[in-house]
């Protein structure tokens, strides 16, 4: 049996039990509470056969309508090549549909089909839920100060 690497290791079951020193480290608990909203996150789509890139390409789509493959990929943050999979999957059970650009043949323009804003409709439903399992020991003032600041962090870090 191959050594476990940091990366395997449990944390704490107690966030407490970790020393003061790393628990007052933005750098660990942003990274801790990333896997914490990953898990979570997770496992509500998951209850629907749902991963979280197809939820980004679907909300994409929604809200900036139809777009290339590459616009997704830079919209979304996902890889063009793990997109082509996940639009690939989208694609299988009619969530979207590509069709050639008229402007440029060489490459597809992908749309959100009616099924597929449907099946997004239950999806912001699992994901609100998420987020309120996420949050849980929030108010909601604190919630939306929390939003505030990360998208703080996130602006600044994205424009570097």
């Amino acid at each position: 049996m191959p050594a476990m690497t940091e990366h395997d290791r449990p944390w704490p079951t107690s966030a407490s039990a970790a020393p003061a020193r790393l628990r007052s480290l933005a750098t660990r608990l942003i990274g801790r509470n990333a896997a914490h909203a990953d898990r979570i996150s997770n496992a509500h789509l998951a209850t629907v056969g749902a991963t979280r890139w197809q939820y980004s390409t679907l909300v994409t789509l929604r809200d900036a309508g139809p777009a290339s493959q590459a616009a997704l990929s830079e919209r979304t943050g996902i890889y063009r090549s793990d997109m082509v999979a996940v639009l690939n999957g989208l694609a299988d059970v009619a969530y979207v549909e590509r069709a050639p650009d008229p402007a440029d043949r060489r490459r597809n323009i992908v749309t959100l089909t009616p099924t597929g804003r449907s099946h997004l409709r239950m999806l912001d439903q699992l994901v609100d839920e998420a987020q309120d399992d996420l949050l849980a020991p929030l108010s909601p003032a604190e919630r939306a100060e929390l939003i505030r600041s990360l998208q703080r962090l996130d602006d600044h870090h994205s424009s570097r």
